[in-house]
């Protein structure tokens, strides 16, 4: 059935309309033909702006992932504790995440799949998502909250631990579990919060500030 509208072709309306189709029929069942016809349009006309389903399916994903950046992002330049800051992100981004997962079941089946094809993208992801990390950080060690001297290594500790929160597998299998997941995250950053406000130092290996050296072996 053709959807038309008054909106002009663009790879914004298209994208909208491939959404549409995934969600109704699943990715596997949408084609570029499809979402040609559900816009009243050649399937030709849609190359000029994706050249293939696949370009589609991963357009859909990085809009995704642009707003998630832009989540985790207004937390950095705000008020207020970094662990709180922290956690707060953590929270949005796991949100988000199971948000998806519970109500756009389909979009969050694509992302899983890219997540696994796609290690680029992710890779790109995880590298914008862990700068933001390290400019908290930063700016915690900058006001003297938290002893870092190794701001981009913790940045990428604390990207490591909240993983199992943020990652679309892994919020799928701690929901169906029904894991207490933002207490578990919650404990997670306090932690880790606790360990910068004592002090880490990464040079020469890592070590706690005020903790006692590790008995010889």
């Amino acid at each position: 059935m053709s959807v038309q509208s008054d909106r002009p072709l663009s790879a914004l309306t298209v994208l909208e309309t491939a959404k549409r189709q995934v969600r109704r029929f699943g990715e596997s069942k949408t084609n570029v033909v499809d979402i040609a016809r559900a816009m009243g349009v050649s399937h030709a006309a849609l190359y000029r702006f994706y050249p293939s389903k696949s370009a589609i399916m991963d357009a859909i994903v990085q809009e995704a992932m642009e707003d998630e950046a832009r989540l985790a992002a207004k937390h950095v330049e705000t008020d207020g504790p970094a662990a709180e800051k922290l956690t707060a992100m953590l929270l949005d981004l796991h949100r988000r995440k199971r948000e998806r997962f519970e109500g756009d079941q389909e979009i969050h089946n694509l992302y899983r799949r890219i997540v696994v094809e796609r290690p680029d993208m992710i890779a790109a992801y995880a590298d914008r998502i862990t700068a933001l990390i390290a400019r908290l950080i930063e700016k915690a060690v900058q006001r003297g909250e938290w002893k870092v001297d190794d701001v981009d290594l913790a940045a990428g500790v604390v990207r490591d631990a909240g993983m199992i929160y943020v990652h679309p597998a892994f919020v799928a299998q701690l929901v169906a579990a029904g894991a207490p997941i933002e207490e578990m995250l919650r404990a997670t950053i306090a932690t880790l919060a606790r360990a910068f406000e004592a002090g880490i130092r990464y040079a020469g290996g890592v070590h706690v500030e005020g903790a006692a050296a590790p008995e010889p072996i």
